[in-house]
């Protein structure tokens, strides 16, 4: 269609969408979400415009940005959860990453299977074979009666927590394997104690291990006995090695050393003894094989 006057117009040349970074830079200079931000620039409504149509929720967004000003680096989402948690920026990001460590650890372990370390401690319990129940710094000979999630119930000693536990296995392998045990002395005297997080412990994620199944291995327990056996079976929380129908079961909680046989050991470090071991008991979490 003509003007008035004549002629005729250009026709109109389509914007070009416009790019994340200018998005963000009109997202952050208006202090709104960024939907808002496209939409100005794709010539729909206008940021000042949202802001006064929505007053509260671009307050929040002013008090997020405020944060994000004062703490380089801190994302809008991590921004938005300070404001609803009440926590301070060093409080919140510290408990994001427990969370997020977590849930890497309870990943890992869905992702084992955990049948033949099920099988086989169901078996030890229907035979109720006697067991030496090997802790930190004694060990119970019994049998076991209930297998609880966090808990064994055995039939003298009663319920003892899974994680006192450090290894277990037959009573009569336990008097052959004695006399040749060999143990690091600094954790003969005093055992390393478990945390209660497992993201804290040296070893929580299985998967590693399943790359060593049907090699010999050696571990050092936490209260320093060493094994040198065939790896046997890896499930979700726990080992087993030795020579079949003469197995021992470790739980990774008891692990603070752990290396291939033809490899040489690390040196377990104090500084990952010591982290290890912490108890933080403001953080306790109750989970399947704690």
């Amino acid at each position: 269609m003509g003007r008035p006057g004549g002629g005729f117009g250009r026709p109109r040349t389509p914007r070009p969408p416009p790019t994340p970074e200018q998005i963000l830079a009109l997202a952050t200079k208006e202090h709104v979400p960024a939907r808002i931000a496209k939409g100005e620039l794709e010539g729909k409504m206008k940021c000042r415009v949202w802001r006064k149509l929505h007053a509260e929720e671009a307050k929040r967004f002013d008090q997020v940005y405020a944060l994000m000003s004062q703490n380089p680096g801190l994302s809008l989402p991590d921004g938005f959860g300070v404001l609803q948690s009440g926590l301070s920026v060093a409080d919140f990001l510290a408990r994001k990453e427990r969370t997020q460590r977590k849930a890497a650890v309870k990943q890992a372990r869905g992702e084992v299977d955990d049948t033949s370390v099920s099988a086989f401690i169901n078996g030890l319990l229907e035979s109720k074979t006697e067991l030496a129940v090997v802790l930190g710094e004694r060990t119970v000979l019994d049998t076991l009666t209930t297998v609880e999630p966090i808990s064994l119930l055995l039939t003298r000693s009663g319920r003892m927590e899974k994680l006192q536990v450090v290894m277990m296995t037959r009573r009569s392998d336990w008097e052959q394997l004695t006399p040749q045990l060999e143990r690091d002395p600094k954790l003969a005297q005093k055992p390393a104690n478990v945390a209660r997080q497992p993201d804290k412990r040296p070893f929580s994620d299985p998967r590693p291990f399943l790359n060593h199944q049907g090699e010999r291995v050696r571990l050092t327990l936490r209260n320093g006995i060493q094994l040198e056996k065939v790896l046997r079976v890896v499930g979700r929380f726990d080992l087993i090695v030795g020579e079949d129908g003469h197995e021992v079961f470790v739980p990774l909680h008891a692990l603070v050393r752990f290396s291939a046989a033809d490899e040489a050991d690390e040196d377990l470090s104090d500084d990952l003894s010591d982290e290890a071991s912490q108890d933080d008991a403001g953080q306790d979490e109750t989970e399947q094989n704690e």
